[in-house]
């Protein structure tokens, strides 16, 4: 796996909140707009930058380099790939880029997105990650997406022409699903694949188009013991074929996992720049844990552009995180992965070990029981306790924390 991240240096997270149509499952920061003014975009995303540069070398950033840069969205693949070239551009004449950066772009399958792909490839983009969702028609009508399996598979065939690395999502727990089908199109995607998949369970988030088609009954999901179901025939056939499971929801051949997205499972920092974006910066201020920062930027896109329009950096919170919400967010990201979170990684948030900051009964009875393992170095949820992860939270975070 790739190794811990330097805490000499950062992600960057690029956010570019417009899709061409709104997926009844998505609850992200993102907007349809009939027409999008691609310069004044630009100018508005580089100019975040610059201003956060400014901003944050003063409160002790300084020249750490940029390790990854991830463009997200919304639907960055309906950015002009000379507009993600000035983008990159910008960043890499503001700090150094890392040898090997990572640049990440997600993408939709649709024909008309796919023929950029070249020229991501040509403005600096080298792994894309693209947003199948479903190898099966009815299911990707019902999840909302414009695409079909046969534009999907050109648009995978086509990203593996220009790219070395890429990715591709499928979700699956969809309803009426049973776990032969979803093997069945499992075994499909890797033949497709090369080197990563997210495989991602349906839930139901509060605010989206399914939230309410789902409370009047319209559509029921697999009850949990399906759910599992699926959930272990994804570790196990997925396993099998080389790609295990790094992460909850990412499956990997070893060294192709997303090393931005290790970044934020890893707690390492990262600046967010566009409509929405978070970030999380911990800067020198000559104390032992250093000062770490919370960024969030104005959601509404029209507002966010008004704000860079007149001088500001899009910007609406920066606030310190404590030592308790540290912890908090360490284990909550570090635990999602197989490798777990470093002991020292504690250290270096908390100044404290596991075992005297996180619940002492609850983290014994979660190690008893089998769902986590702590070793000399590590503190891990094993494969069972990553499929309950939600519950083991609430056994292990205590409700205070010395700050």
């Amino acid at each position: 796996m790739s190794l811990p991240p330097d805490p000499r240096s950062f992600g960057v997270y690029v956010h570019w909140p417009f899709c061409r149509s709104k997926c009844p499952y998505c609850d992200f920061n993102s907007h349809v707009r009939d027409k999008i003014e691609a310069d004044a975009w630009e100018h508005g995303l580089t100019a975040s930058l610059t201003r956060q540069k400014a901003r944050f070398d003063a409160e002790g950033l300084g020249n750490r380099s940029v390790s990854s840069i991830f463009f997200g969205g919304g639907t960055p693949s309906l950015m002009p790939p000379r507009l993600v070239g000035s983008v990159i551009d910008t960043i890499a004449r503001l700090w150094p880029l890392a040898a090997g950066a990572e640049i990440s772009l997600e993408a939709n399958p649709t024909s008309a997105e796919a023929e950029n792909f070249a020229g991501y490839a040509s403005a600096g983009v080298n792994r894309l990650s693209i947003g199948v969702q479903a190898l099966e028609k009815n299911a990707l009508g019902f999840l909302g997406r414009t695409h079909d399996p046969d534009e999907a598979r050109r648009a995978i065939a086509l990203a593996a022409k220009h790219f070395q690395r890429f990715s591709f999502d499928l979700i699956y727990a969809r309803p009426g699903q049973s776990v032969a089908a979803w093997e069945a199109e499992l075994r499909q995607a890797l033949d497709l694949a090369v080197g990563h998949l997210s495989l991602y369970q349906l839930t139901i988030e509060p605010g989206t188009a399914f939230y309410g088609a789902h409370a009047r009954g319209d559509f029921a999901l697999p009850d949990d013991a399906l759910a599992g179901d699926l959930y272990e025939a994804t570790q196990a056939l997925l396993t099998a074929a080389g790609l295990p499971a790094y992460e909850i929801s990412n499956h990997a051949k070893p060294g192709q996992e997303s090393r931005h997205n290790l970044l934020y499972w890893r707690y390492g920092d990262y600046l967010g720049v566009g409509p929405g974006a978070h970030g999380r910066l911990t800067l020198d201020d000559g104390t032992p844990l250093g000062h770490k920062l919370a960024t969030r930027a104005q959601k509404v896109p029209e507002t966010w552009l008004a704000a860079l329009e007149a001088g500001e950096d899009g910007l609406t919170e920066v606030d310190p995180v404590a030592v308790p919400d540290r912890l908090t967010e360490l284990t909550m990201m570090g635990l999602r992965l197989a490798e777990g979170v470093p002991l020292a990684r504690y250290l270096r948030e908390t100044g404290l070990r596991p075992d005297a900051s996180l619940d002492a009964a609850g983290l014994s009875r979660m190690i008893e029981g089998g769902f986590l393992a702590q070793t000399d170095t590590h503190l891990t949820a094993t494969a069972a306790g990553r499929q309950r992860l939600n519950a083991l939270l609430t056994q292990i975070l205590p409700e205070d924390v010395p700050a």
